[in-house]
């Protein structure tokens, strides 16, 4: 049997675990144990759809048995698979913490009853976002996860969680809506919204008809990876959830845009028409994203706008078109998954032991809590990019690709993002420095309990387990560092070659543009250049 077969897996799995929690919503002992033993099996399909497309190479799945580009398709390859693993680890992680969290609380605040269903729900929405191979069903994936996403962050229902939803709700619609127009102007020009058709068709538009079409999707997925200058809903939306709710929309709701952006750019439009625009994007996402983290005070805002700014490598390296600075890439979206959300993670222990997440207000947790001061320094120094983590291995292979690409504006790239880590590296220090080093007495508006070297919080076991698990992952990010890369670059390769997705979903015989094959198939047969000849005479 065809591993790729069960694909759809990662989709049904939750969407039915969702389903079940739900109708166990007064049992929350059992409805807990079921959402996360169903997380626990789709992870464990998702290792078994990387394994097998590392082995067998890019595979497709028809639902319903309609062949594309009619039907809706799944399609698993090394990035997708890659995505799946990463984003269902990190989201287990946190659904333990989140359940922790409930039993310490009497699930008096983010994990209600509802919170199951809803989290599952999310999951299901970013798998299905990962795996589609049409771009209806993309945006089908948007709309489930950031359908979930809105009950997520009111949870609770106070004043500032509604305020942050409104703004988060609006700004989501503005990119759906331009979304679906682009979907509906690209169906008209072409007949087809399956992108292996879209790769061959959109090729055949006139060029003006292919920017118009291009910079609407750049547009709507701009906004959902939230790239300058459109994250200026991130830093206000996101901090005010609850802190697991927090962690799974920094670590994978980006990305999921990040993801549409890789896939779209390489696929449908190939080549490097817009690749100046986006570096320019890229340069300003990381300066201004670092210099706004710099500015704050609260732990959730400071790793919001860190968020922002490596966003900003992401698309360098997508900019870059080539597979060393895309390799690169996609090695980074995976590290990034990992270790911010880590750090949100962290920073939930953190208010929760010293009574806030304001840098002003807590002084002393590293003797307070050694375990937790070593827990936010971990991911706080890979998230700086200091050797030999991940994050300076990922911005390593970046710099090394935009120095191999040499043009100007890719060596002031390079130099924008050493100064940006520098930036991160300074931030994060001050974090340090300020909540962990200094003395609780020597705090700006010092807390008295914190002062008097008493406790304000208890850190549970089941919410310091996930994030120990979680950080740990991050360093398996270093030391697995070599195959890591090797999937990485693989996967570039064949997203810029495109042949092995096109081939994939339509067969084959089918043909890639820019290749001998597809130009000579383009080609009109000879009696159909006669007839037309003759018709033109004709007239």
């Amino acid at each position: 049997m065809n591993i790729a077969s069960l694909a759809p897996l990662a989709v049904v799995l939750p969407i039915f675990g969702s389903a079940l929690t739900f109708l166990l919503i007064r049992h929350s002992r059992t409805q807990r144990a079921v959402s996360v033993g169903l997380l626990s099996l789709t992870l464990l399909l998702e290792c078994w759809l990387l394994a097998s497309v590392w082995e067998g190479g890019t595979a497709a799945v028809n639902i319903g048995g309609w062949l594309p580009p009619w039907g809706i398709v799944m399609v698993v390859d090394q990035f997708s698979s890659l995505m799946l693993v990463v984003s269902s680890a990190v989201s287990l992680a946190v659904l333990i913490y989140a359940t922790g969290q409930g039993m310490t609380d009497g699930d008096e605040d983010a994990p209600v009853s509802i919170f199951h269903p809803t989290y599952l729900i999310l999951v299901a929405g970013v798998s299905n976002a990962f795996l589609t191979g049409d771009l209806f069903n993309l945006y089908v994936g948007f709309e489930i996860l950031l359908t979930a996403s809105y009950v997520l962050m009111t949870l609770g229902g106070t004043g500032p969680r509604i305020r942050a939803g409104v703004t988060y709700v609006v700004v989501s619609v503005v990119s759906s809506v331009l979304f679906l127009i682009a979907i509906a102007m690209i169906y008209a020009s072409t007949g087809t919204i399956t992108m292996a058709d879209l790769a061959i068709k959109l090729a055949e538009l006139d060029p003006g008809t292919q920017a118009l079409l291009h910079v609407l999707l750049l547009v709507a997925f701009g906004i959902k990876a939230a790239v300058f200058p459109l994250s200026f809903w991130l830093p206000d939306s996101y901090p005010t959830a609850p802190a697991p709710v927090t962690a799974v929309f920094a670590g994978l709701l980006t990305k999921v845009g990040v993801y549409a952006l890789v896939r779209t750019e390489t696929l449908l439009f190939p080549g490097d028409s817009l690749n100046t625009p986006l570096m320019v994007v890229a340069l300003l996402t990381m300066v201004v994203g670092i210099l706004g983290a710099i500015a704050q005070s609260d732990i959730k805002r400071l790793l919001s706008f860190t968020l922002v700014s490596h966003i900003g490598y992401m698309v360098f390296g997508l900019a870059m078109s080539s597979v060393a600075g895309l390799g690169a890439a996609v090695y980074y979206v995976a590290h990034h998954i990992t270790i911010q959300t880590s750090l949100f993670l962290v920073t939930g222990l953190i208010e929760r032991r010293g009574g806030s997440s304001s840098i002003d207000r807590l002084g002393g947790l590293a003797r307070l809590s050694p375990l937790l001061a070593l827990l936010f320094f971990v991911p706080a120094m890979n998230l700086a990019g200091i050797p030999p983590f991940s994050g300076f291995l990922g911005k390593l292979g970046l710099m090394q690709a935009g120095l191999q690409l040499g043009t100007p504006l890719a060596v002031v790239l390079v130099v924008g993002g050493v100064v940006t880590s520098l930036l991160t590296l300074l931030a994060v220090a001050r974090v340090w420095n300020r909540a962990f080093w200094r003395k609780p007495e020597d705090a700006e508006y010092p807390d008295p309990v914190l002062q008097s070297g008493g406790k304000t919080g208890v850190l549970p076991a089941t919410m310091v387990g996930p994030t120990a698990g979680l950080v740990a992952f991050g360093v398996a990010l270093t030391v697995f560092a070599g195959p890591l890369f090797h999937v990485a670059d693989q996967s570039a390769t064949d997203m810029l070659g495109r042949s092995s997705y096109i081939q994939a979903v339509l067969g084959e015989n089918a043909p890639v543009p820019g290749t001998t094959a597809h130009r000579e198939s383009a080609l009109p047969s000879e009696p159909e250049q006669l007839d037309t000849t003759a018709q033109a005479v004709a007239k």
